[in-house]
């Protein structure tokens, strides 16, 4: 049975980094933006959502991030500390940066769109002085988020807190969270994209997102032979989604683990990264073989796609318990 090694004696069990935004969700369902009228708001971005995921999990949970110096950042610190996630290291922007917004189009549970307004937003302007050495080695995990890599000085930063984690043997995991639109070239994307990964030592991401990574490769893009390319750096556990097919989870000692799926009723489909991301840390942090870890992630991803927010309906242990108590999970 394999287990990542995390430091016991630390008061912090995951430490999100990055994007810090609000979700604007469509109330109005089954119809296209254009005719959609009003829309409630949410805490949001991937690292954001998973830091909450954690806590609700029971975690101690700590966010690296830059907010608006405005009523829309205050809404997000307030959200946070509401939710248990200590704000010492989210500071406020001082240059009139701008809260990321993300609309979502829900025209089916099939068909879910995200229109993203990301000039000038405050989560990029995260420096390097804002990233704390204390804090971080005062962490068993950091997590990372591939938007937060698009631009300087965010940029940066990240890649400070890397150095500062691998320094105190602090693991990091890597939400690829691969957004095009916040980056200028594809080419440019999976240069930095690469020379993060190979600090990380746990590596999630969709089967689209590690082809992109791979696109100066021209070897064949097997899930096997992208585990094996992380193992060859710093990684322990590579795991790739394949959406409705499940995801398959590789570890460094050789085994795979192919997950599943629990049925549910599908509201919109994001947001199933975020809440799978949450739970499956939850599981290594707790020293779970992989296969259940895979399973807690599986079990959170099913009921947050049913419900209309991200960031609000992570949900807690004795929920996600409840649906692999009631729900029939199918291996893929």
């Amino acid at each position: 049975m394999y287990h990542l090694e995390f430091k016991k004696d630390r008061p912090i069990d995951l430490i999100g980094l990055g994007r810090l935004c609000i979700d604007l969700n469509a109330n109005e369902i089954n119809r296209p933006m254009e005719e959609t009228s009003s829309f409630t708001k949410y805490v949001g971005g991937s690292p954001a959502n998973i830091a909450i995921g954690a806590a609700r999990l029971g975690l101690k949970s700590g966010f690296i991030g830059k907010v608006s110096s405005d009523q829309m950042g205050n809404y997000i610190v307030d959200y946070l500390e509401r939710n248990k996630i200590d704000t010492s290291s989210v500071v406020k922007d001082q240059t009139g940066a701008v809260t990321g917004l993300a609309f979502t189009e829900i025209k089916s549970p099939e068909e879910c769109s995200i229109l993203m307004y990301r000039d000038n937003v405050a989560d990029l302007k995260l420096e390097t002085t804002d990233v704390s050495e204390d804090y971080i080695k005062n962490s068993k995990s950091l997590l990372i988020s591939g938007t937060a890599l698009s631009q300087s000085p965010s940029r940066e930063a990240v890649f400070l807190a890397l150095e500062y984690a691998r320094k105190h043997d602090v693991i990091v995991i890597f939400d690829l969270d691969y957004r095009p639109y916040s980056w200028n070239s594809a080419k440019e994307t999976a240069i930095y994209y690469n020379l993060a990964a190979e600090k990380c030592d746990v590596i999630i991401g969709t089967r689209e997102e590690f082809n992109m990574m791979e696109q100066f490769e021209k070897e064949d893009k097997s899930d096997h032979r992208t585990a094996q390319k992380w193992f060859n750096h710093q990684a322990e556990v590579v795991v790739i989604k394949h959406g409705g097919e499940g995801s398959i989870a590789y570890s460094k000692d050789g085994s795979a683990h192919r997950g599943g799926i629990f049925k549910t009723k599908v509201l919109k489909t994001f947001g199933a990264g975020d809440s799978y991301a949450s739970a499956f840390i939850y599981g290594l942090l707790n020293q779970w073989d992989l296969s259940e870890a895979m399973k807690y992630g599986s079990a959170s991803a099913s009921i947050v796609i049913s419900k209309h927010s991200c960031s609000e309906a992570m949900p807690t242990r004795e929920e996600v318990d409840e649906k692999i108590r009631t729900t029939e999970f199918q291996p893929v």
